[in-house]
């Protein structure tokens, strides 16, 4: 947000004697931490009244006062409809009148949702004031259904009609490489990809066995058997999943990885990592969906906590130092990463990543795909980073002691580094980067904070059900800080059928988090050489949760069953 327009909205504030300074100056600087609009970050923090700042702003500018709440989103312009916009100005269209299009806003002041709505549409915009969390609410029902609308036109289209486009620059025409016979194997595996956008999984198993073929859908964590068609067509489904990411299609005896990418809108792609994987039966296909929808979901959607929250944002303002995030493979250490990274790409900011693969494509940020076969590696990257007057580096992964060692020197001399190690947890990371080869005074002046990190699944909101095997005695010996459990328990489990809208009760994901900052209590403990049960005893004196405890937090707060948090943290 421009400067001039929130000084004018600060000035605005403390005239009207809508909130006190001190908490107005507090509130400013954490919407730009979190990159929130300003108006929305006060109404959502109380720190100012949403409904009296929108009868005052009507008042002040000489606007129309809406009630959103009376509103028929049915009569939203669709065709000049802009999420971008909309999420970025927090603003919305909400009616069209001849050649006057009406923009609902809480911010009075940021004149460039106008301009860039009447840009747009090339009409004329009139502004009117609506309290800022119904407009939060309305804007959050838009995204989902211009989502879920996309999909299901996607859907309902022949799937002759879906384009697959592929990601490298030479053209190819899948159908001068197929007979007559593989037309129903094209629409088959649309079919299959479709559906599984649509039930929102992650990857696509495609199994030989001796005399059966599997499909599989890994959704929210867990995979689920969808489909178990013929296996007579498990060679052709390989080999138009080759064509589609221009693969070898004679080649059957060894690994091969492609990539292809399918137009879902004019502004959304959704990319698929390819790997096939020759095995006794025939060849494996694995599908692996990324879609940059999912992986761009805002700070406070990840699962953190207040306290974790602004130990994580702290370290991202430093301008030397060292981030790492910890967990197995897919429990969401990239989108923890880019999540920060977004926040910091600023123009002043040369920020460089060096990724195997790159999944999620950010502009502003200069990413290198690492390839081995060709000698480039995280550390000869790395190096080059170092030559190009880098402020912040992003590795991927540290596995070696050479790419421990550069990083390390990296965070010590004027750079911000973010990557992430393969532990359980985040004091035995410290443990880890000693095995490498990394002396303890290299770390103690380098890493700033260690996160280690599960995915939970959620409790679907429309079936959960009361949980009957949970108490406070319960909680208290699985280790809960007894302050979380203060009042009544409000603990829900998994309702076993599910319903048409989850998988077994559960639907979706959220982040279990061990934030732990490097202290310099925790300094001297490293520097003595202490043990990993050393350094846990101490993080707990400190007050930092362990992922054990952060997922009863979930369980206390009704966002996912015991049986859940001890599923993810057991391990």
């Amino acid at each position: 947000m421009p400067q001039a327009n929130q000084n004018a909205i600060t000035s605005f504030i403390l005239n009207e004697k809508l909130a006190e300074a001190d908490a107005l100056n507090d509130a400013i600087t954490e919407a730009n931490k979190s990159n929130t609009p300003l108006i929305k970050h006060l109404v959502i923090n109380q720190v100012v009244d949403g409904k009296l700042f929108a009868i005052k702003a009507a008042e002040f500018f000489n606007l129309s006062l809406f009630d959103l709440n009376a509103y028929n989103a049915d009569f939203i312009p669709k065709k000049i409809l802009s999420e971008r916009i909309n999420t970025t100005y927090h603003c919305m269209p909400i009616y069209r009148h001849g050649n006057k299009l009406f923009l609902a806003t809480s911010n009075p002041m940021d004149v460039s949702a106008v301009r860039e709505y009447r840009f747009a549409s090339n009409l004329d915009v009139e502004q009117v004031i609506v309290e800022a969390s119904i407009l939060d609410k309305l804007i959050e029902e838009m995204v989902e259904v211009s989502s879920a609308s996309a999909l299901q036109s996607l859907e309902s289209m022949d799937l002759d009609d879906i384009v697959l486009d592929i990601v490298e620059t030479d053209e190819l025409d899948d159908d001068d490489d197929l007979d007559d016979n593989d037309e129903p194997i094209i629409k088959y595996i649309n079919k299959v990809i479709v559906d599984a956008i649509n039930k929102g999984a992650s990857d696509i198993h495609f199994e030989p066995y001796a005399k059966s073929y599997r499909i599989r859908y890994r959704i929210d964590g867990l995979l689920q058997e969808i489909s178990s068609p013929s296996l007579k067509i498990a060679s052709r489904v390989a080999s138009r999943i080759k064509i589609m990411s221009q693969l070898n299609i004679a080649e059957r005896r060894l690994p091969q990885d492609g990539r292809f990418k399918l137009k879902v809108s004019r502004t959304r792609v959704i990319d698929f990592r390819v790997s096939i994987c020759p095995t006794a039966f025939g060849e494996k296909v694995v599908l692996r969906i990324l879609d940059q929808a999912k992986t761009q979901l805002g700070i406070d959607k990840l699962g953190f906590d207040p306290k974790q929250k602004d130990i994580y944002l702290a370290a991202l303002e430093q301008s030397q130092g060292m981030v790492l995030v910890t967990g197995p493979t897919g429990s969401g250490k990239t989108v923890t990463l880019y999540t920060g990274l977004h926040l910091i790409n600023k123009i002043d900011k040369n920020i460089s990543t060096a990724e195997d693969p790159v999944e999620i494509n950010v502009y502003g940020i200069n990413q290198v795909q690492i390839n081995h076969k060709q000698g480039l590696t995280f550390a000869k990257a790395l190096k080059a980073f170092l030559r190009q007057d880098p402020d912040i580096i992003m590795i991927g992964e540290i596995r070696d002691f050479e790419t421990a060692d550069i990083a390390i020197k990296a965070a010590q001399t004027g750079h911000l580094v973010l990557s992430t190690v393969h532990t359980n947890s985040a004091p035995e990371t410290l443990s880890r980067l000693l095995d490498m080869g990394i002396p303890h005074y290299n770390i103690v002046s380098s890493v700033s904070v260690i996160i280690a990190q599960r995915l939970a699944r959620k409790l679907c909101p429309h079936c959960k059900v009361k949980a009957k095997n949970v108490s406070k005695e319960l909680l208290l010996d699985m280790g809960i800080r007894p302050e979380y459990i203060e009042g009544e328990l409000n603990a829900y489990s998994a309702y076993k059928e599910g319903c048409s809208r989850c998988f077994n009760g559960y639907r979706g994901r959220v982040g279990v988090y061990e934030v732990m900052p490097i202290s310099l209590a925790m300094s001297r403990l490293i520097v003595e050489g202490r043990s990993t049960l050393t350094l846990a005893e101490q993080a707990q004196r400190e007050g930092v949760d362990n992922l054990q405890q952060s997922a009863l937090v979930k369980v206390v707060q009704g966002m996912t069953s015991i049986e859940e948090a001890h599923r993810v943290t057991s391990t």
